[in-house]
């Protein structure tokens, strides 16, 4: 193995290297915006739901 082919082979690990912390850079903030996306589905489903009377679920029908 020569000089040539063992700086080639550091600088494709380099790259390697630079391209996979890019890639998980990536995924994390896709995550982030996943996480916030959400949140925010969760916030608008319980702004959302309606209320039921106070008189409502007090007592249960029990004729057959």
């Amino acid at each position: 193995m020569d000089i040539t082919n063992m700086a080639s082979l550091a600088s494709n690990v380099s790259q390697t290297e630079q391209t996979s912390q890019a890639q998980v850079a990536v995924l994390k903030k896709a995550m982030q915006i996943e996480a916030q996306s959400a949140a925010q589905l969760v916030q608008a489903a319980v702004q959302s739901a309606p209320s039921n009377p106070p008189n409502l679920g007090k007592h249960v029908d029990t004729f057959v």
